[in-house]
């Protein structure tokens, strides 16, 4: 639901560990509870294969497996759960507003549990072309390209998702992949006639004069050639804070962490982080669910002006 006329008491924004645990509590906990994830497949623990040491596990799984747990558990408490990308933000005043190409979101509290796979610019041409042909949101930008050849750049479930979304407007859709091997290897989109896959390719440089007009690629060989197109969507990961919607409403360390307390406030009344965000100094699954807890107590505090966190017993 995005109907703007509707306020929730928490937007939580990020599905991965942290954000899907402080839906637990903040539903059981009976709060109008919404979860924005831009992709069920996408986030560090999605893209871990083998997870033993989380408590409670019988045998090892797989990270995509734990996390669907974490999300029908929340799901089964009452949280909503909408796959959407974040725009955006409006986090002064009581009543906060989230921002997402689907519709807009007024709420009491936020929390903030988007993790830590962002990155800087690293390809060559890359930041100098952002908003003029390079993008990192095929959902916010697909339309301004139909009818012409784009790339998505990246090996992930994610990035195989939005090139087929991209499929639906653009002429050409180049996947093209730094490995040999894609992430997944049997999702439809694979099968979409309008889509290319360039397996062992890295892009060196993106080139244009006032907008992307072409790539400069090497394949597994060293063998360097171009490629005419007009759009270019990067899907890469690194270990960076993913606070780029946020636009300095909150505030940020020099690393572009989130400062939070031991209760997982940040610098805005009403406004809530867990998980790898913060950037703490050991990044464990266990540790990310503990912080969404606490982030959701600590929510329920504040929308109910208490001065003591509600434990929830069984």
């Amino acid at each position: 639901m995005s109907d703007t006329e509707n306020i929730y008491d928490v937007v939580i924004i990020g599905g991965g560990p942290g954000g899907l645990s402080a839906a637990q509590y903040a539903s059981r906990a009976k709060l109008r509870t919404v979860v924005l994830d831009k992709s069920a497949a996408a986030g560090a623990l999605a893209y871990t294969s083998h997870i033993e040491n989380y408590p409670g596990l019988i045998s090892p799984i797989s990270g995509k497996e734990l996390l669907d747990i974490f999300r029908d558990q929340a799901v089964r408490f009452g949280a909503e759960y909408v796959e959407a990308q974040v725009v955006g933000v409006n986090l002064a005043g009581e009543l906060k507003e989230v921002f997402t190409m689907a519709g807009n979101y007024k709420t009491k509290a936020v929390i903030i549990a988007t993790g830590s796979m962002g990155r800087k610019a690293s390809i060559k041409g890359e930041a100098e072309f952002l908003g003029r042909g390079v993008s990192y949101c095929a959902v916010c930008d697909a339309a301004f390209y139909k009818g012409k050849a784009v790339c998505v750049i990246g090996n992930s479930e994610e990035a195989v998702k939005e090139a087929g979304y991209l499929t639906r407007f653009a002429e050409t859709v180049y996947l093209i992949s730094p490995t040999k091997k894609l992430k997944v290897e049997d999702h439809p989109a694979l099968e979409t006639p309008n889509l290319k896959v360039l397996s062992e390719t890295t892009v060196a440089a993106i080139e244009g004069t006032d907008a992307v007009e072409r790539l400069r690629l090497i394949d597994a060989a060293k063998n360097e050639s171009e490629l005419l197109l007009s759009g270019v969507f990067v899907y890469l990961h690194g270990s960076k804070p993913v606070v780029d919607y946020l636009y300095g409403s909150v505030e940020l360390t020099e690393e572009e962490c989130i400062p939070a307390n031991r209760m997982m406030e940040t610098s805005v009344p009403g406004v809530f982080a867990a998980g790898d965000v913060i950037c703490t100094e050991v990044r464990q699954v266990v540790l990310a669910a503990a912080d969404g807890c606490l982030a959701a107590l600590s929510a329920e505090k504040y929308i109910n002006h208490r001065t003591k966190s509600r434990a929830q017993w069984g």
